[in-house]
């Protein structure tokens, strides 16, 4: 919660609140993550590259805590209540995602039950049903990053994935910035891996790999020419 008190918070909220009537025409979208920087921004970057007004497209980590009940409740305030400092008003989205990890995370079902409950029940401010969805990754989000050099085809805990990654990207860290320019020319690989995976298993059984970032990698990366869906 402390992070809004932040200059550079209070600026990008100035920012949306001034650019709020100049949306773009596409959908509106909100991202809460669980993580406070490596997932913000690989998004923020994918955002930026496909040059998705700020206005519609916005990326924000969980002020609620990192466990994914914590995250999902923390996004369905948002659209609920709004939030001023941010530069949100009440409905003001038409797509809700929630990023988050398996991890050994004690509310991880508890969340996945709760997005799919939310899912097209809450009305934005046009009165249209919003799509409500969690982006998960077995066991983590560095499971999306390492599909993009390799296969996975077996359980993998987090410290196995870091240390496969960092065998692609050496000065691999999490926070760290440009993720997604260091990869993006391996996208489509990682999409059918994804793909792959997801035909395997399902996210509610969290201990096979998994990830649905590729499906929300698609529709930012679509979001402007109107072929998301």
């Amino acid at each position: 919660m402390g992070q809004d008190n932040q200059p550079k918070n209070r600026q990008q909220a100035r920012d949306l609140r001034r650019h709020a009537a100049r949306r773009a025409p596409y959908e509106r979208v909100l991202i809460v993550c669980e993580g406070t920087k490596t997932e913000p921004q690989y998004l923020n970057e994918i955002r930026s590259a496909y040059r998705l007004a700020t206005a519609n497209v916005q990326v924000w980590p969980s002020a609620r805590g990192t466990e994914p009940l914590q995250v999902v409740t923390y996004a369905e305030a948002l659209i609920r209540n709004g939030d001023l400092a941010k530069g949100i008003e009440r409905g003001d989205f038409d797509r809700v995602f929630t990023v988050f990890d398996r991890d050994e995370h004690t509310t991880y079902h508890a969340a996945l039950s709760k997005a799919e409950a939310l899912n097209r029940k809450l009305k934005n401010d046009a009165g249209e049903r919003v799509v409500f969805e969690a982006v998960v990754s077995v066991p983590c989000f560095e499971l999306w990053l390492l599909m993009h050099f390799e296969d996975v085809l077996a359980p993998i805990h987090r410290t196995v994935a870091y240390d496969r990654l960092r065998g692609h990207l050496p000065a691999y860290e999490k926070g760290q910035g440009g993720h997604f320019a260091t990869t993006r020319d391996r996208l489509d690989t990682a999409t059918a891996r994804a793909i792959d995976a997801a035909a395997k298993t399902t996210a509610h059984d969290g201990h096979e790999p998994y990830t649905d970032m590729h499906t929300l990698v698609s529709l930012l990366t679509k979001l402007r020419n109107g072929t998301a869906t």
